[in-house]
């Protein structure tokens, strides 16, 4: 999708597309290496409140994984994908780090997911 400005030029929309796709490739793997570091810093966010916030959390971002890896056929567990992104094994994550999510979050929760 383009725009036309007043001076006639066309502005790209996203330009992004016009960058190689190697290095596109390899910006948008920085980008998901530095989210991930990112969410591992922040284990005070729970996965809850992503959603809440964001429609997607950890889980999300390891299902995705596991998706892309299924599609270029590497072997890739959904145990192996979650410690990819949770830096650790899962069940240990959610003993060090997840709590019960509190009535106003499971609300919010429940509110997010009604679709109208």
């Amino acid at each position: 999708m383009s725009s036309a400005p007043t001076d006639g030029k066309t502005i790209d929309a996203n330009p992004i597309d016009a960058i190689d796709p190697q290095t596109r490739t390899e910006l948008e793997a920085a980008v998901f290496r530095r989210l991930v570091e990112h969410l591992r810093g922040r284990t005070d966010v729970q996965n809850i409140d992503l959603m809440n916030l964001a429609g997607f959390c950890r889980n999300c971002l390891s299902n995705w994984l596991k998706d892309a890896a299924d599609q270029q056929g590497v072997p890739l567990s959904k145990e192996a994908s979650r410690e990819v992104v949770y830096g650790m094994p899962y069940e240990e994550w959610k003993a060090k780090h997840q709590r019960e999510a509190t009535t106003d979050q499971k609300d919010a929760f429940a509110k997010s997911r009604v679709h109208g």
